[in-house]
């Protein structure tokens, strides 16, 4: 029987990932911030997809809907920024 994987992830700091519109912004900065380990294979491959590779690895990519749909998809274990064109991290 596995452990529930809702204990000790409750509160203001374990919240999903906010993902912003296109019209926010052009790219995104994403970080991985939980591990891929205990996770289903296909949130392992779409890990992968994104470029993150380790984790608190940070990578950039466009803001476009089929990233926005595999950003949902693991967006308990990353964190969202927006970014600009030239790599620098929006405040």
């Amino acid at each position: 029987m596995g452990r529930n994987p809702v204990v000790g992830r409750q509160g203001p700091g374990h919240h999903a990932a906010v993902i912003p519109t296109e019209d926010t912004a052009s790219a995104l900065a994403v970080k991985q911030i939980r591990s891929e380990i205990g996770h289903p294979e296909t949130m392992r491959r779409t890990l992968r997809a994104l470029g993150l590779r380790h984790h608190q690895q940070t990578v950039k990519v466009p803001n476009n809907s089929s990233i926005r749909g595999m950003l949902t998809k693991v967006r308990h274990l990353i964190e969202v920024t927006p970014s600009d064109e030239n790599g620098k991290l929006s405040e």
